[in-house]
Order: C-alpha cells, then sequence, then structure tokens
C-alpha cells in the first residue's frame, strides 16, 4: 500500500478505482477537517476532487452516517455512476 502524509497524518491507499487518486490535486484541497476522521474518500464529479471523511465505529467522532461500513454505500449513492474514487486509511495522527 502506497503511503501518504497530509497535514502531519499519514494515510494508506486502500482502494484507487478506475486511478482515481492525485496526490497533487488532494494536497491542494485536504485541510485539517479530515483528521479526525479514519478514512478520506475522494471522488470525481464534473473533474473537481470530492473529499468525505469517514471512522470507525470506536472512533469519538463517529455518527451512523459516517460509518466507514457505508463508504460503499456512498459511492453507489452519492457519487456520479462509473465515478474516478479513492480510499485513504489514517495510519497515524
Amino acid at each position: 500500500m502506497e503511503k501518504i502524509v497530509l497535514e502531519n497524518t499519514e494515510y494508506e491507499l486502500i482502494k484507487n478505482v478506475a486511478d482515481g487518486f492525485n496526490l497533487e490535486v488532494l494536497t491542494e484541497k485536504y485541510t485539517d477537517y479530515f483528521n479526525p476522521f479514519d478514512y478520506v474518500v475522494g471522488d470525481w464529479a464534473y473533474g473537481k476532487l470530492r473529499l468525505k471523511g469517514f471512522c470507525d465505529t470506536n472512533n469519538k467522532n463517529y455518527k451512523p452516517f459516517n460509518d466507514k461500513e457505508k463508504i460503499e454505500d456512498y459511492i453507489k449513492e452519492k457519487c456520479a455512476y462509473g465515478c474516478k474514487w479513492f480510499v485513504l486509511k489514517k495510519v497515524s495522527k
């Protein structure tokens, strides 16, 4: 797995569908808003990268709508059909 460091937080790229991962664009888009999340999902819509955070159930920021088990549902329901997307998993803070 590829390791990525964003705002002093280390992630690993665990899914990269249709070559959706672009480090340069992600670095421009990523903010400390995503630091509390265990997973960051990026998807492409109309040529722009969208990011969404998801959590493990033991994360204090966990809510049912950001449960990591719902990542695939998010992609199917909220993203364009056949879009490029990726998932980063937090390794360390």
